[in-house]
């Protein structure tokens, strides 16, 4: 890969396009966890067949790559509205951007998900089983904007935006510290870790989800997005390829931190892959929006915040469908998806509702 060179602006509506396709991800996500066998959701109809497999390695697949944009994107806008802004004003607003929802989803809508006969006082449940969620994302990110506003009070000016050399070197060099990181990090915290309270539900993603925050910072400044040349979105969807074809059967047949390390390798791959080559496809060939993606982007946050609500009343309302669990997904991902943005389009129509989402 050569040496990226920038152009003179980024490309926001591509950016916005794939902040849309993201979000539609993380609702076809839990949507496949209700009806695979990862039982962590709200409602799960666990698989009675063999296509639940097929859900389940969708979403070890997205797992690997899909929090991590959303944190580089997030990343990516941050530097610009701190400038805008000014350090006061841009912690002021998001908190409230990002605090106010995520007190809404759980005073509101958490409750409205985890109706139903626990076995002891509703309230009794409500408190022992407190946790934000699919919001555990806006949470994280509370913290990273915190700590980018610290980072810019101590004098770093973050720097004039100006382009900065992207090589194949440097891709490589962090997919290979990133990996070597997340095995390090899993030590203490291996997979399957959960922090109840704080609601993590993957917290042994962390340093895939700082330090695609930190590149997202970088892209900014250095005009990344705009400089990636069309060949390198083919290379990283080819590496995400052949990583999986290589390095998921290995994964197989080790175990301990080997294992650990050959999976932490393959998730770190397909992270960088899959976020370089949708980064390409989207600029090349989803930069533009009319009517319809302009309503689809602007409701994507609010989709975010309310599909749990959505997803769970749809599963409940099939749940006397007997069929495939794949086609049960299909069915409900169908639903669903309109269903999403008819809601958050209702939400975002109350008074003040548009100054949060």
């Amino acid at each position: 890969m050569q040496t990226m060179t920038t152009v003179t602006r980024t490309r926001l509506l591509a950016i916005d396009n794939l902040r849309v396709a993201l979000t539609a991800l993380v609702v076809a996500h839990h949507v496949a966890v209700t009806y695979g066998n990862i039982p962590m959701w709200y409602y799960t109809e666990p698989a009675q067949d063999p296509s639940g497999t097929v859900l389940d390695i969708l979403v070890v697949f997205n797992q690997a790559f899909f929090m991590g944009f959303f944190f580089l994107i997030s990343g990516f806008f941050t530097p610009g509205s701190h400038d805008r802004k000014g350090g006061r004003a841009f912690v002021r607003d998001r908190l409230v951007r990002l605090g106010v929802p995520l007190l809404v989803f759980l005073l509101v809508l958490r409750p409205l998900v985890t109706l139903g006969d626990h076995g002891i006082p509703y309230w009794k449940f409500y408190l022992a089983s407190w946790d934000p969620g699919p919001m555990w994302f806006v949470e994280v990110l509370i913290v990273f904007a915190l700590l980018y506003a610290w980072w810019r009070r101590l004098g770093r000016s973050g720097g004039q935006r100006a382009g900065g050399a992207l090589t194949l070197k440097g891709v490589v060099l962090f997919t290979a510290g990133l990996a070597a990181v997340t095995v390090l990090w899993r030590i203490p915290v291996p997979q399957g870790t959960y922090v109840p309270v704080l609601g993590l539900p993957t917290p042994y993603f962390l340093p895939q989800y700082a330090a695609m925050f930190v590149a997202g910072l970088a892209a900014f400044r250095r005009g990344w997005f705009e400089a990636l040349p069309r060949r390198a979105g083919t290379a990283g969807f080819v590496a995400t390829g052949v990583a999986s074809v290589v390095l998921l059967p290995l994964s197989g047949m080790t175990t301990g931190l080997v294992a650990s390390a050959v999976m932490a390798l393959w998730e770190s791959v397909v992270a960088v892959g899959m976020i370089v080559g949708l980064a390409v496809l989207f600029r090349e060939r989803f930069d533009r929006q009319g009517p319809r993606g302009r309503f689809l982007s602007e409701h994507a946050y609010a989709v975010y915040v309310i599909h749990p609500l959505v997803l769970v009343a749809v599963a409940w309302a099939v749940q006397g469908l007997h069929a495939a669990a794949i086609v049960k997904f299909a069915l409900v991902l169908a639903l669903s998806l309109p269903l999403c943005w008819a809601l958050a389009y209702a939400v975002r129509s109350l008074p003040g509702a548009r100054r949060v989402l």
